[in-house]
């Protein structure tokens, strides 16, 4: 297991930092990730750390920018330590949707793929359960 891995749980509650899905519901504890890779220039520090369910981190990978939708510009993806989710996300209840709304909120709705089928089922679960937002 990650070193950091009990610092940065804490942190993010026990919460996926990008998509909120909370981390209680699965079989195994969610990754440590780097927020900026190490291939392009991020360290291995805290500040660098976020917690991700394994869906998002896939998507991830190694990107740091991605085209907004609306307006074909690059932006970068949404960096938990230095941005506040709700300035850029809202949750749809009834659909059990994440809304991106802001140019950084779409390309990481967009980018991690966070309205997956797969996605959405499980979360509107989360949302009977009352566990999720």
């Amino acid at each position: 297991m990650n070193p950091y891995y009990p610092l940065v749980a804490l942190r993010a509650r026990h919460r996926c930092e990008y998509c909120q899905a909370p981390e209680s519901l699965f079989n195994f504890p969610f990754e440590v990730e780097h927020i900026v890779p190490l291939a392009h220039g991020g360290v291995d520090h805290e500040d660098n750390l976020a917690l991700a369910c394994r869906s998002c981190n896939v998507f991830k990978a190694s990107r740091t920018l991605a085209p907004d939708t609306e307006t074909e510009q690059l932006f970068p993806l949404f960096h938990p330590r230095t941005q506040l989710w709700a300035e850029h996300f809202q949750v749809d209840i009834e659909t059990a949707s994440i809304v991106g709304i802001s140019a950084i909120g779409r390309v990481t709705v967009s980018s991690l793929r966070m309205n997956s089928q797969p996605q959405k089922t499980a979360r509107m679960q989360w949302i009977r359960l009352v566990v999720f937002p």
